[in-house]
């Protein structure tokens, strides 16, 4: 039942916050207008990084498939870890989350921005791409973790 809860909670998250950026601000909008960390409203047609601009069937199917298979993964786990389920928790939640924007908008709505070196800025994000990147890895370490376990007790 934890799993569904904090997939629930992520895209409760995410939508609110998506909903507060575009019900307060305009598209193009930093608040505050400069720093290393902003809240900017962009709107993005691609995928992670703006890859496959306006291809939102391809993104609409693709991201429909990743949420089956984190269902179906999470349903027949080999074995019982709650890191692991939580880490597909997470991203269960962000692809739902970044899902319902595509499905209602055919775009997403980012809004985080960070400075990283002068004016180099890591493309916006969102609850949702914050919650499937945290997912991965907490998936990898408890991955290699739990096979560092099995091979040490075998």
């Amino acid at each position: 039942m934890l799993f569904f809860i904090i997939a629930a909670l992520v895209v409760a998250a995410d939508q609110l916050t998506k909903f507060l950026v575009r019900a307060n601000m305009s598209p193009g909008q930093s608040i505050p207008e400069e720093g290393i960390v902003r809240l900017t409203y962009v709107t993005n047609t691609g995928g992670a990084f703006g890859l496959f601009g306006n291809q939102t069937f391809l993104l609409l199917f693709t991201t429909g498939l990743g949420v089956i298979a984190i269902l179906f993964y999470y349903r027949y786990l080999p074995f019982d870890s709650p890191l692991l389920r939580s880490g597909l928790a997470l991203q269960l939640g962000g692809a739902i989350g970044n899902l319902i924007d595509r499905l209602l908008y055919r775009y997403v709505t980012d809004f985080v921005y960070i400075r990283v070196w002068h004016d180099f800025y890591w493309p916006a994000f969102n609850v949702a791409d914050f919650s499937i990147v945290t997912g991965v890895i907490v998936l990898a370490c408890s991955l290699l973790f739990f096979t560092k376990e099995k091979s040490q007790s075998a």
